[in-house]
């Protein structure tokens, strides 16, 4: 089936190349309108010279590819195969903003949590040393908080991570409010 499509093609290009050469010859036709050519398959469509001119085109680059003389990639929301795994990813961010919208996930510590009719508060403790409350959706520097869960005492952010080794750009972090060995180290009554 592809074959015969091919072979198709092929004969619509030899055709739309051959009628500049008849064309030379004195007829009488209108010059207004393109003529068309017909193609070698009987019961198919005329072809227009500017059809003939993309088929030829869509053939020569199918034929670069084939040959290896082009190459294309796609990369369907993969990494960039030709970037080295190593490399690490300077990002032109500037001067970052005061306050808590310029302090990372890892600069917080939580300090509490506060349970409240319209929504959970957190209670973080910034690099700064000043208090600050953040609501879910709230934003930090590299992440921004998705989770406040009042029953473990743990929040969780999502971490914006520019790293080309890992499938997903991003990073989940919980925080807790007992760090888990001071939890078991309680349990245990030692």
């Amino acid at each position: 089936m592809r074959v015969a499509f091919l072979c198709a093609m092929a004969a619509a290009t030899v055709l739309a190349l051959a009628t500049p050469a008849l064309a030379e010859q004195p007829q009488e036709t209108k010059a207004e309108e393109p003529q068309a050519t017909s193609t070698a398959i009987p019961g198919a469509p005329a072809v227009s010279p500017e059809a003939s001119q993309t088929i030829e085109q869509i053939l020569k680059d199918r034929e670069d590819l084939i040959t290896g003389k082009r190459f294309t990639y796609d990369p369907g929301g993969r990494r960039d195969p030709f970037r080295s795994l190593f490399e690490e990813i300077r990002r032109q961010k500037g001067q970052r903003p005061r306050g808590i919208k310029g302090m990372s996930v890892s600069e917080v510590d939580l300090v509490g949590i506060v349970r409240n009719p319209e929504g959970d508060i957190a209670f973080f403790n910034g690099s700064d040393n000043k208090g600050y409350f953040l609501r879910v959706g709230d934003e930090l520097f590299d992440g921004r908080l998705i989770a406040i869960n009042p029953d473990a005492g743990s929040v969780t952010f999502r971490q914006q991570v520019d790293d080309p080794r890992q499938i997903k750009p991003y990073r989940d972090v919980m925080k807790r409010l007992v760090p888990l060995e001071q939890e078991e180290v309680n349990e245990t009554g030692g």
